[in-house]
């Protein structure tokens, strides 16, 4: 915190008043052998004054630069409208946590509801929670709602495309392996990038599952047969989770709407609705589900009612976290929500409106193609997979990913997500994106600088 309130006296005073001689005894119970030892804390140099280390911090920042960003693979730079965060960090939301007291948080109760209201209309289906961590830990919790939702199955098998971000694939072993929950990988075709349903009836054989994660557009930016994929889950007795860019949705058919029965639980990252890159975050996971499914849905849920006077009123709603009545039986341990956050995607979603994101996802989806174009004009350079894109592109290069990638960076420019590591069988290839932020003088940039690369290193 930029301000710190708090005189020696003062601290000395409440550390009386609750019988404690340090702040280092508040933290006794934790072990001795998991303290930092006093060598190390000496290595930690004096404190600096303030004027001292908004100087500091201001040179670290300038020596980071302003390099052009064509990286995407979850985390996108998009513009964000000025008045998002001019409103977000008013006093009234920027302190806001938790509206226990529905009296007292009517005006935050009301921004979560139309939250709730815009990612329902932006996936098609019936319900949605106010928000969770990230779009990984979403995922995770859509995977425990669907083994606990689907009663037509005692199966606990739930199916992954290899073609999912990893980061996604990632988080979601570590939370719900160890509840029980069998994850199968499903490969994707080599020429369309995508997952065929033929991919699903081998890596599930002779046997059920609970669910069947679907992603759209996938990790390599390639648009999946949705509706084939849908009918496929259902007609096995598995519930259809979809994992979804809200940005693409202003284009592409919503998970509601897939297949003959839709989707049944939607989710994703919600970082490019108003959130900044920040070196990683914070950002907000969403969730939607139909309402056959909303007593499962984890996390907040406000809802609207009436007042006994009949004036328009918001309340948290079916509540069953394990702070509250049902503790180790509830629905998950998400115990809190990206409030500040979510404030920001309502303020950017109203501002853009329905019109304004399509014209961003148009503008994307444009953006990359022309970036493709240039880069697939460069000698050994071609795109990966032959089916149709949105956002993002993989391309087969003819020298090493990590290399390029450190020279270009050596030129501020951010080139793209190395494939390799998580996908050795398609190196050297690379992830690029360009969203509605970057202009054609630098497409021609990076598409001039990687050619000079590539040619040099031919030489």
């Amino acid at each position: 915190m930029p301000f710190i309130p708090h005189t020696p006296d003062d601290i000395a005073a409440m550390l009386a008043t609750i019988g404690v001689d340090s702040i280092e005894a508040l933290f006794d119970e934790i072990p001795p052998e998991l303290r930092v030892g006093a060598q190390a804390l000496d290595a930690i140099p004096e404190a600096l004054s303030e004027m001292e280390i908004t100087r500091l911090m201001q040179s670290r920042a300038c020596a980071d630069g302003q390099p052009l960003c064509f990286i995407g693979a979850g985390a996108y730079e998009h513009h964000i409208p000025a008045a998002v965060w001019q409103i977000a960090t008013r006093g009234e939301f920027y302190s806001a946590y938790t509206p226990y007291q529905a009296e007292a948080s009517q005006g935050t109760l009301q921004l979560l509801y139309e939250f709730q209201s815009m990612m329902t209309a932006l996936t098609g289906l019936d319900a949605s929670n106010a928000s969770l961590y990230d779009g990984a830990s979403a995922l995770a919790e859509a995977v425990l709602m669907a083994v606990r939702a689907n009663r037509q199955t005692k199966s606990q098998r739930v199916l992954v495309p290899r073609a999912l971000h990893p980061a996604f694939r990632r988080t979601l072993r570590a939370i719900v392996e160890p509840q029980g929950i069998e994850l199968v990988d499903v490969d994707f075709d080599a020429r369309g990038g995508h997952t065929p349903v033929e991919r699903l009836e081998a890596a599930i054989g002779d046997g059920e599952c609970a669910a069947v994660v679907i992603n759209q557009p996938n990790f390599f930016g390639i648009l999946e047969t949705v509706d084939e994929l849908t009918d496929w889950a259902h007609a096995h007795k598995a519930l259809a989770i979809a994992v979804v860019n809200p940005v693409a949705l202003a284009l592409l058919s919503p998970p509601g709407e897939w297949g003959a029965k839709g989707a049944d639980i939607a989710c994703g990252e919600a970082q490019p609705l108003g959130m900044p890159l920040s070196s990683g975050g914070p950002y907000a996971g969403f969730l939607c589900c139909k309402q056959e499914h909303v007593r499962q849905l984890p996390g907040r849920i406000v809802g609207r009612t009436l007042d006994q006077d009949g004036k328009p009123g918001f309340t948290l709603t079916l509540q069953a976290r394990e702070q509250h009545i049902r503790r180790g039986k509830a629905t998950s341990n998400i115990c809190t929500n990206q409030g500040l956050l979510v404030t920001a995607a309502t303020i950017h979603m109203a501002l853009l409106g329905a019109e304004g994101l399509e014209r961003v996802a148009a503008s994307c989806h444009a953006n990359t193609r022309r970036l493709g174009e240039l880069l697939g004009a460069i000698s050994g350079v071609e795109p990966l997979f032959e089916r149709p894109v949105f956002h993002e592109l993989a391309l087969r290069l003819p020298a090493p990913t990590a290399d390029l990638l450190r020279s270009l960076a050596a030129e501020d420019i951010l080139g793209g997500f190395d494939l390799g590591p998580d996908y050795p069988e398609l190196a050297p290839a690379l992830l690029v994106c360009a969203t509605e932020v970057r202009t054609e003088d630098e497409l021609r940039r990076y598409a001039d600088t990687l050619a000079r690369l590539i040619a040099t290193r031919a030489n």
